[in-house]
């Protein structure tokens, strides 16, 4: 019988995180003070993160940060999370190339959100904190947070990207079950959710706006920080555990990838696996190519301006050095709502600008697509996310076919799509829909908020 999964022992899970900012050779361009235009230093990121978190955030030389012994020790309730041989999707192609996933969706919350949720909780404990707010899409941050936010006893507020709120009813009920509030946002909770909904009374909601409304609602209740799942470098830092691991495994594999494909909101999912083997790219000269799958609807890599924005719409945030449509931007209401977002986070605007990595761009209907292939050949509904690595990855195997070649292909599955399905009795009744937008909508968008 050939092998199918492959696991990591407790004794060889990481006991660091990658920094790949002391790797890189062009480093990423310093936040800024939206007020004075002057770098960020990590104090001034206090008000607003435990202060670990802002001090990783800005660490740009040390490339092995130490994993807490506590986080650690979670860790190993759920990880090391499988790699796996993906035969039933290589066979359902016809492909040569040998295709492996990093099965993250086995997680306690069921992506692999939790991974940062922890070590960012932990962080705010440590200091002393007792609540802590957050935004979420699709739920899956706001699930991980909610969990950590209960295993170290902190009070949690999650706002909630209302359409996301709306489609998916079962991810703000686990939210709630761990002891959560959730508020779908824009909200009337907030002076930036007021301000939103008095120019907008049916804004459907974006992770800009969501993010406003938490880190407004931090800085207003005392012993308070804000968290977040995605976008910073400090969060990217901790999902390196997922890289790390795969390294490993696919030594016991025999094998190396000659491509990484995740999908791409902010890039917490795409730089936890893809980072530990760019290194190899940087310092080595290995020749992987690193894909980042993102909705055709939000085309920040594909499309976007690489400019200094706000991280997010109300203009709470430093300004970001990074790939974007704008804070302001709107994105469609597609199901992928992890993905909704309107930039990039700086470690991946800086790699793609530098042309270390790459991006496509994929339509929702594809993406289901996929996601429905996937399905039936390895048995795993994957989360609306995920589908967009996997319609990617099946797009580089269908080209491998088509040439012969049988290349290596490693996708991260970032979560499963259990608490998604209503997403999925849409597309199989046909009532979706593709959202392409074009190169004169998003040349408006940024005019408009300039």
């Amino acid at each position: 019988m050939k092998q199918k999964r492959f696991f990591l022992n407790e004794a060889d899970l990481p006991k660091q995180w990658y920094n790949i900012q002391a790797d890189m050779v062009n480093k990423p361009m310093p936040l800024l003070n939206p007020a004075t235009k002057e770098a960020i230093k990590a104090e001034d990121l206090y008000p607003i993160f435990a202060k670990e978190l802002c001090r990783q955030e800005l660490n740009q030389t040390d490339r092995w940060i130490d994993i807490p012994d506590k986080v650690r020790e979670m860790y190993a309730y759920y990880r090391s999370t499988p790699l796996v041989r993906a035969y039933g999707l290589e066979k359902a192609i016809g492909t040569p190339a040998h295709i492996y996933f990093k099965n993250e969706s086995v997680s306690p919350v069921g992506s692999h959100k939790l991974n940062s949720a922890l070590a960012q909780a932990y962080y705010c404990k440590e200091e002393g904190i007792t609540n802590v707010t957050t935004e979420t899409g699709a739920g899956q941050w706001g699930a991980a947070l909610s969990y950590a936010a209960k295993l170290f006893g902190l009070e949690a507020a999650v706002y909630q990207v209302k359409i996301s709120y709306e489609q998916k009813p079962y991810r703000r009920s686990i939210m709630q079950v761990f002891g959560a509030q959730v508020i779908p946002s824009p909200s009337m909770t907030t002076r930036a959710g007021k301000d939103i909904l008095t120019k907008d009374p049916n804004h459907q909601g974006s992770l800009g706006t969501a993010i406003s409304e938490a880190v407004e609602l931090a800085q207003m209740t005392p012993n308070c920080k804000y968290t977040l799942g995605s976008v910073m470098s400090h969060v990217a830092l901790h999902q390196t555990v997922i890289g790390l691991e795969a390294e490993k495994q696919m030594e016991m594999a025999g094998e190396y990838p000659d491509m990484v494909i995740a999908c791409f909101g902010g890039g917490s999912n795409f730089g936890g696996i893809s980072f530990p083997f760019l290194r190899h790219n940087i310092l080595e000269g290995k020749k992987t190519r690193f894909i980042a799958a993102e909705p055709a609807s939000c085309p920040k890599l594909t499309k976007g301006k690489f400019e200094y924005d706000f991280g997010d719409e109300t203009g709470y945030t430093p300004l970001l050095p990074m790939f974007t449509l704008g804070h302001k931007f709107k994105p469609a209401n597609i199901h992928a709502g992890g993905l909704r977002y309107h930039g990039a986070g700086v470690i991946v605007s800086q790699l793609l600008k530098d042309g270390l990595m790459e991006a496509v761009d994929i339509d929702q209907l594809e993406s289901f697509k996929a996601g429905c292939l996937f399905a039936k050949a390895e048995g795993i509904i994957p989360a609306p996310e995920s589908c967009h690595a996997i319609a990617a990855t099946i797009n580089e195997a269908v080209k491998c076919k088509e040439s012969g070649e049988s290349k290596v292909i490693l996708f991260n599955l970032s979560g499963h799509g259990l608490v998604d399905m209503s997403s999925y009795d849409q597309y199989l009744a046909g009532n979706l829909v593709d959202y392409r937008l074009s190169d004169e909508e998003i040349e408006k968008n940024l005019a408009a908020q300039d």
